[in-house]
């Protein structure tokens, strides 16, 4: 679809039926060798950083990738929370999916997290999205 006017979305279902539920996390000063290896153990590309079970931050395998190219970076003694981003995408669980998707495109992001206060109860990835369509295409 050529860019130009923005379409009108649906703004239904909520976020929370499409999202990744109880997502695994990490400490923010874990070394950032502990998140590859959850990354790689649980197929996963996005880490929800906690600071004594508040959202601190966001590691992506991008973020990881990029920071152990760096010369000299020992994965075993950098901390998550120097490759980490604080600009953090966080949404109720009620948002709709359609504007979490929206903002997803706009910010370029491939993931948003999802929250109730300061705590994370879920994670809503580019894949989860496809999911979304997948469903309401099947509806169609």
């Amino acid at each position: 679809m050529p860019r130009g006017e923005p379409v009108a979305v649906r703004q239904y279902p909520a976020v929370a039926q499409f999202m990744t539920s109880v997502p695994h996390t990490i400490g923010r000063s874990r070394p950032i060798a502990d998140a590859q290896q959850t990354m790689r153990a649980h197929r996963i590309r996005h880490l929800p950083v906690l600071d004594g079970g508040r959202i601190v931050g966001l590691v992506s395998e991008r973020d990881l990738m990029l920071m152990t190219s760096l010369p000299g970076v020992d994965a075993h003694r950098v901390r998550v929370e120097e490759a980490m981003v604080q600009d953090l995408f966080v949404v109720s669980p009620e948002t709709p999916v359609g504007e979490v998707v929206e903002t997803m495109i706009d910010r370029k992001l491939g993931s948003a997290l999802v929250g109730e206060g300061d705590h994370v109860i879920g994670v809503f990835t580019t894949v989860d999205a496809m999911r979304a369509l997948h469903a309401l295409l099947e509806r169609t």
